[in-house]
């Protein structure tokens, strides 16, 4: 009797994407699907757990939105980085093309070739057809975008209407991305529902909607494609710092988990950046946190203690960012930007004064 297969969907919550686990219960061989360079320890702590034997890191394109973790797996596991032969990477292990199967003990996955978002997007379908996943050729009621990087409106019609949409009504679908909280669909629906390929749309029809759809460029483009050029592998490799489980995102911030500091609360000097308008209407405070605004940390670095490591806070985490980055110039070394600042916190029940 073949063994089950592991299944795990993982998000992302910055770039809307999802990350899966694919696994075989019994060998546990895994493979993981589109992973994301800030979500390595996450996705990496999963596989320790779980005690599986990651084989693979695939990518269904060369992505545009976010830079993949696939040469931290590498780095860290010795696993082999896989994607089409279309997508220009060029450090892949293993090239993919149509029909090529990637073997996860008992299981399968087989690719679909689906230019049209880019030329060298591919689809993964497990050996019982049941699921496919299908990154950004085919979302849920919606689909990738065609106005750049080799994207083509009449190929991703034909990707999706001659070959994803010939599997059964009742296969999963499982996309590279979604932005309302959908986590799946089935190909049933996508032909019945999807607003821009489904239904009676035909190639005139789905082209001419997204010839005039006008969205603007990913916001990280300019770092995410030439870093996904090159499965995501640095420039440098930080060695891990010894004084806090940070981790370090593709553009050099480290950052920290606010359950962490929680946890050791004693043990951190907790700068808050935000401005003296938003504290007297936001009255929650960190206990003992220090507050300047970030308007002013320039002129008061001299307050700034180095006796402990430093961990800088804002409402959203995005202010306290650029607090890091002035504080990382100006010599200190021990320094962490809490992840998601106040709406991460206090959306995990974390303590407030």
């Amino acid at each position: 009797m073949t063994a089950p297969i592991l299944f795990k969907q993982l998000f992302d919550q910055a770039s809307c994407t999802y990350t899966y686990l694919v696994a075989d219960a019994q060998s546990r061989q895994a493979v993981l699907i589109d992973t994301v360079y800030e979500q390595h320890e996450r996705d990496l702590s999963l596989i320790r757990e779980l005690e599986l034997d990651l084989l693979a890191c695939l990518d269904t394109h060369c992505h545009a939105d976010h830079v993949t973790g696939s040469w931290l797996f590498k780095n860290a596991l010795g696993i082999e980085m896989l994607a089409s032969r279309n997508s220009g990477v060029g450090n892949l292990d293993r090239s993919l093309q149509e029909q090529d199967r990637i073997v996860i003990g008992s299981h399968y996955l087989e690719v679909l070739e689906t230019p049209g978002h880019t030329d060298g997007c591919i689809c993964f379908v497990d050996d019982s057809k049941r699921m496919v996943f299908t990154g950004d050729c085919l979302l849920i009621r919606g689909c990738g975008r065609t106005d750049f990087q080799q994207g083509s409106a009449q190929k991703l019609y034909q990707s999706i209407t001659k070959k994803l949409f010939t599997l059964s009504d009742e296969c999963i679908v499982y996309p590279g991305h979604d932005y309302s909280g959908r986590t799946s669909s089935t190909i049933g629906e996508e032909k019945k529902l999807n607003p821009r390929v489904g239904g009676a749309a035909n190639e005139t029809d789905f082209t001419g909607y997204m010839e005039n759809m006008q969205l603007p460029h990913p916001k990280h483009i300019a770092v995410a494609l030439p870093a996904n050029m090159k499965s995501g592998q640095p420039d440098e490799v930080p060695a891990p710092p010894v004084w806090a489980p940070v981790v370090t995102t593709y553009s050099g911030i480290l950052e920290i988990s606010p359950e962490w500091v929680a946890a050791h609360r004693d043990d951190v000097h907790i700068l808050d950046v935000r401005t003296k308008h938003e504290t007297d209407e936001e009255k929650a405070r960190l206990r003992g946190a220090q507050l300047i605004p970030i308007n002013e940390l320039r002129d008061r670095l001299n307050e700034v203690p180095k006796e402990k490591p430093v961990m800088t806070i804002c409402r959203s985490g995005k202010r306290s960012v650029l607090a890091f980055e002035v504080l990382r110039k100006a010599g200190w070394q021990q320094i962490a930007n809490i992840k998601g600042g106040y709406l991460h916190w206090t959306a995990e029940g974390l303590p407030v004064d």
